[in-house]
């Protein structure tokens, strides 16, 4: 190992990986390849970094090509953003009908072909999984570097499996165990926080760990101008005091818990929860909102597209998150950069994005009465949604998208000068 150091979409007629001659997208810069097992159309937090990292490398001059499954079952390569998006075969996953995967037969060969036209400087591994795995192995027989970033958490995703609880800390061990022993193949690893770095070191995984933020585009997302009902009319919502959530629509979100709070926080507050994202438990949460009987404060906006994004955040007078999953939480860089307060759980790398009394509140995780009083200290001052939002959009300053794209480039370049003393 080194030591320290929604898309326009224009898809080619082929129908294989390899169809497209990869030269003529070349653009100058470094060619890069990213191996990642998810990737938009998918709807996660790692296929959005994956996303954004690829088109900003792409803006700055590099040549990027992205292997990732294919959204449609058959491989294909199409053009995505300034981006080369070679698309593996695939089919659906059994716990998540939603989501796609690569089998492992076959894949290794495909990803050689797609090295052998691309012919990459470094390799940016995103996952571990089949097609992470395969872009290490081929990248390892050629000599090439390899950066990998963690984005990797097994615990939610095993809440979906019907077993004992026992079966499912033992499961997550093990997954810890094979993540730690693909990444420790990679000449430098990243995760995108400190604490992130430390939850993986602390679950196997013994080499050098470099924290480096996803980052975040200051230039989009900005602390509101003027007056909230405007944003609110947009997505059709009333005008009253709003506390917000981005995200996906999953269990591993708990957003249910944010829906048990709003009862009593309505006791002192004339105030509606307003949730962007699609996901399995749209229905259970409208249902637990109607059970609870503030069908008519929960707000559930779906879908929502990236230029409509920022005007999401205008919408609130606070963002709130339950998750007890974020290795850093895109989402609540957002919020901050938008200049909201957060109210956060208390776990993972949250700690790292809200200091309490300065830009918002942590409570403890699970703690729904928690959260209604949180939110009620913040939403009862006026003095402090001020300073709190003005704290966060501060905080934030320090995740700018292009310095994370600078660190990446920097990396990058070390790696291919150090494997280049080595020939």
């Amino acid at each position: 190992m080194f030591d320290q150091l929604r898309p326009t979409l224009v898809e080619s007629p082929a129908d294989t990986a390899a169809a497209i001659d990869a030269s003529e997208f070349r653009t100058g810069g470094r060619r890069i390849l990213i191996g990642t097992d998810t990737y938009p159309p998918d709807v996660n937090g790692a296929g959005y970094f994956t996303s954004r990292l690829a088109t900003g490398l792409a803006e700055r001059g590099n040549d990027v090509h992205v292997v990732a499954v294919s959204d449609k079952g058959r491989a294909y390569t199409h053009q995505m953003d300034g981006v080369t998006v070679h698309r593996l075969r695939s089919r659906s996953a059994v716990v998540y009908p939603n989501q796609r995967i690569v089998l492992p037969g076959g894949t290794v060969a495909a990803v050689e072909r797609i090295f052998d036209e691309v012919r990459p400087d470094v390799t940016h591994l995103q996952s571990h999984f089949t097609v992470g795995r395969a872009c290490l192995r081929v990248s390892k027989r050629r000599g090439l570097p390899v950066m990998a970033t963690n984005h990797f958490m097994p615990e939610p995703l095993l809440h979906h499996v019907p077993v004992p609880q026992a079966v499912r800390d033992w499961a997550a061990r093990l997954a810890w165990r094979d993540a730690a022993r693909v990444f420790e193949r990679a000449d430098y690893v990243s995760t995108p926080t400190p604490l992130a770095a430390k939850h993986f070191a602390d679950r196997g995984y013994s080499g050098f760990i470099d924290a480096v933020s996803c980052g975040i585009d200051l230039s989009r997302f900005q602390p509101r101008q003027g007056d909230a009902a405007t944003a609110r009319a947009h997505f059709g919502l009333p005008d009253r005091k709003t506390v917000v959530f981005v995200g996906r629509l999953d269990q591993e979100k708990r957003i249910d818990q944010l829906i048990r709070a709003l009862p009593s926080l309505r006791r002192h507050h004339d105030v509606q929860l307003v949730v962007a994202g699609v996901g399995p438990y749209h229905d259970a949460l409208l249902k637990l909102a109607a059970d609870l009987g503030i069908s008519a404060y929960v707000h559930l906006l779906g879908f929502v597209s990236d230029e409509d994004l920022p005007r999401v955040y205008h919408t609130g007078d606070v963002f709130a998150i339950a998750s007890v999953a974020e290795l850093q939480s895109i989402v609540t860089l957002e919020a901050m950069a938008s200049g909201l307060p957060i109210v956060g759980a208390d776990a993972v790398a949250l700690p790292h994005l809200i200091e309490n009394g300065r830009n918002g509140y942590l409570f403890d995780p699970g703690d729904i009465v928690g959260i209604g009083a949180r939110l009620d200290s913040i939403l009862s001052s006026a003095e402090d949604l001020a300073s709190m939002g003005s704290e966060s959009r501060k905080m934030a300053d320090p995740h700018e998208h292009r310095r994370s794209l600078e660190r990446f480039e920097e990396i990058y370049d070390q790696l291919v000068q150090a494997a280049g003393s080595r020939a």
